[in-house]
């Protein structure tokens, strides 16, 4: 049913313009330094445009495909490919840009508020229609065709604004607490390089020297296995930690390997020797957030040996990544076949990792813990707008609530 005062149009009918662009190859062009901006469906997220790693070409491109060329204001709609659906406007200060042809160009006509359809595109509900009307082929699309024949549901323009309005106020919100996030994390950045080198030490532990020791006299391994247990299978990902299995391939992958899998203990660490880019020579993670999981048996699992080691400390130290030097001195090559580091258990608690006072350890674990909890509540509150503008959405943009205009 439609609101009262809304009406129902086709894309066709509110759109000046619906068109995509082209491959550079098929065109003979190649990417250079500079140029036109190139603008594909990597590019288009959901409701922001991410140039964070622009691709140009020649201008020349953009002479021969003049009729994709883009405008500031106009709707961008990713058409091919796992993307399907997601959309955001293109704003870029009239800087001259161009689109492939996995990016559908929607150029609203006057009388219609880009903000306003921006958003409509953005409901679920919007990218289930797009989604249910896709084109029959291996790979998923939609055809410019589906686009023009899109029906769109939308109030009269005064309160398209008027929705756009408040749900910018939203927008707002969210980008300052995203900036704030990112000046906090710059913060923990710097204070990590300080700390955990040395660089910057505590007045009461000024006189103690840091020693360099290896890794194997502060910690030792865990070799207990799953055996006929039954515990939770992980995994560990670059950048996140810990994994449920189910959570990242949906089933448990452990099978018939399961009974040999490591049972690890919270306050013990799981070595990944998986390359990444964020990790290069691997990554380490502490388990806090559970009693007892299992991980696979070709990560390096292990514990300090006494209380005078900061777990806290050290977890600090594997996701800076300040093992990677050491590492390097032990790994003999690229990676394997399947994907792992060639590094033995034994060399691995070779590496030198440095060792401030017990308690020198535990106070700058306890200032880089306090930075995480910091972070961690601006991302829950970050978390909590977006929520509250989702459901915003869904009230506003279908004419459940009304706004007046």
């Amino acid at each position: 049913m439609i609101p009262e005062g809304w009406q129902k149009a086709k894309g066709v009918e509110i759109a000046d313009k619906i068109t995509k662009g082209a491959s550079p190859k098929w065109q003979g062009f190649e990417y250079q330094e500079n140029g036109i901006l190139f603008v594909t469906s990597e590019n288009v997220r959901d409701g922001f445009l991410d140039i964070s790693r622009p691709k140009f070409l020649p201008d020349e491109f953009g002479e021969k495909m003049k009729n994709s060329r883009l405008a500031d204001g106009d709707i961008l709609i990713n058409i091919v490919g796992a993307s399907i659906g997601r959309s955001c406007i293109y704003e870029n200060n009239g800087v001259p840009a161009n689109i492939n042809q996995a990016v559908c160009l929607l150029r609203l006509k006057k009388g219609y508020n880009v903000r306003f359809f921006s958003l409509y595109l953005q409901l679920p509900s919007t990218v289930r229609m797009l989604l249910g009307i896709q084109s029959d082929s291996a790979r998923p699309n939609l055809s410019l065709a589906d686009i023009r024949n899109c029906l769109f549901v939308f109030p009269k323009e005064q309160e398209q604004k008027a929705i756009a309005t408040i749900l910018s106020t939203w927008d707002r919100a969210i980008e300052k607490a995203e900036a704030l996030i990112k000046a906090k994390e710059r913060r923990k950045t710097g204070l990590m390089q300080r700390l955990l080198t040395g660089k910057v030490r505590f007045g009461e532990f000024a006189g103690e020297a840091w020693k360099e020791v290896p890794l194997g006299t502060l910690f030792e391994p865990v070799a207990d296995t799953v055996g006929d247990k039954d515990i939770p299978p992980y995994s560990i990902s670059a950048g996140i930690g810990f994994v449920s299995q189910r959570e990242k391939w949906g089933k448990d992958i452990a099978g018939r390997q399961y009974a040999n899998y490591t049972h690890l203990r919270k306050g013990e660490f799981a070595y990944n020797k998986g390359n990444s880019k964020k990790y290069q020579c691997g990554c380490a993670y502490l388990l806090r957030d559970q009693d007892e999981i299992s991980v696979p048996n070709v990560f390096i699992s292990f514990r300090p040996k006494s209380d005078q080691v900061s777990a806290d400390f050290y977890e600090h130290f594997f996701i800076a990544d300040y093992h990677a030097r050491e590492l390097k001195r032990y790994i003999t090559s690229g990676a394997r076949s399947d994907g792992l580091l060639n590094l033995n258990k034994k060399d691995f608690f070779k590496i030198n990792v440095p060792c401030p006072p017990p308690r020198e350890q535990e106070a700058i674990a306890k200032v880089l813990n306090a930075a995480v909890a910091e972070i961690d509540e601006h991302r829950n509150q970050l978390a909590a707008l977006k929520e509250q503008k989702k459901g915003l959405m869904q009230q506003l943009l279908t004419g459940k609530v009304r706004v007046k205009s």
